[in-house]
């Protein structure tokens, strides 16, 4: 009898763990989005600068905790985050990542290891990903799960509190529901602070200046069914806004809908 050996990048992969999923992520397995993966587990975006331009943007998160509720900050240099996991290496545990260089997106890559300087700090920033299973457990049901989509993201008119050369716009996620569910996932949300929290806003997207809800900035658009209106979350998108007027000479981000994924429960953030 012959007995087929499976490599390890054949064998399938448990998406409930999330040690799992960021292995999975680091051998180029899964390049798309998070949303789905590890439910349960905080997820987090992702800003790295270099060291010069830390304080001004660790101060900016301090004073807009809504969009960028910070849950990890490494030493500098290093690009291993020891308080969200098991060996979370910023540098290759995301699927995909932006390069901007100047405030302009120069790249989007798979791995930045050539790319890390000895300088360099990372932050991550809470996502409302966190909360996802949350609201899906409460009986919300969210279309971006059902049918496979990265979450919606728009850029508003809501101002943030500048530090330093960091300002700017709140981008926003989009969810559709019932006007129901629209009530009940303003109570579940507000339990995760470092997720977003509570919604920003419910109803009407011109009133926050969004002029076309089916035409998202960033992520895929959603339907919006008779009896359902569009709430919105503050994004963790945000700070790659901010570096676009800020212009540093380098900042590297995940790709929207492309999260860092930690070991610690959601629980532990609510």
């Amino acid at each position: 009898m012959t007995v087929q050996m499976l490599s390890p990048s054949d064998r399938p992969v448990d998406t409930t763990d999330p040690h799992a999923v960021r292995q999975m992520i680091r051998g180029g397995r899964h390049p798309g989005h998070t949303a789905g993966l590890a439910p349960g587990y905080l997820q987090g975006n992702l800003v790295v600068l270099p060291g010069e331009w830390a304080m001004d943007f660790f101060r900016y998160c301090q004073r807009n905790p809504k969009p960028c509720p910070l849950v990890g900050v490494s030493d500098a240099g290093d690009p291993i985050l020891h308080t969200l996991g098991k060996d979370v290496d910023v540098r290759r545990d995301i699927g995909s990542y932006n390069v901007f260089r100047d405030g302009e997106l120069s790249e989007r890559v798979g791995d930045i290891s050539d790319l890390w300087q000895d300088d360099m700090v990372a932050f991550i920033v809470g996502c409302s990903f966190t909360f996802e299973k949350a609201l899906v457990d409460g009986g919300i049901p969210l279309r971006h799960w059902e049918q496979d989509l990265t979450v919606s993201m728009f850029y508003t008119n809501l101002e943030t509190v500048p530090a330093g050369p960091f300002g700017g716009g709140m981008v926003v996620s989009m969810r559709p529901m019932s006007h129901a569910n629209a009530i009940r996932a303003c109570e579940i949300t507000a339990r995760f602070p470092n997720g977003h929290g509570a919604p920003v806003h419910v109803g009407d997207p011109a009133a926050i200046g969004i002029a076309d809800i089916g035409k998202p900035d960033l992520g895929d658009a959603q339907e919006i069914k008779p009896g359902e209106v569009p709430v919105f979350w503050a994004c963790g998108v945000t700070p790659q806004r901010t570096v676009v007027g800020a212009r540093p000479p380098i900042c590297i981000t995940h790709t929207p809908g492309s999260m860092l994924v930690t070991d610690i429960p959601s629980h532990r953030v609510a």
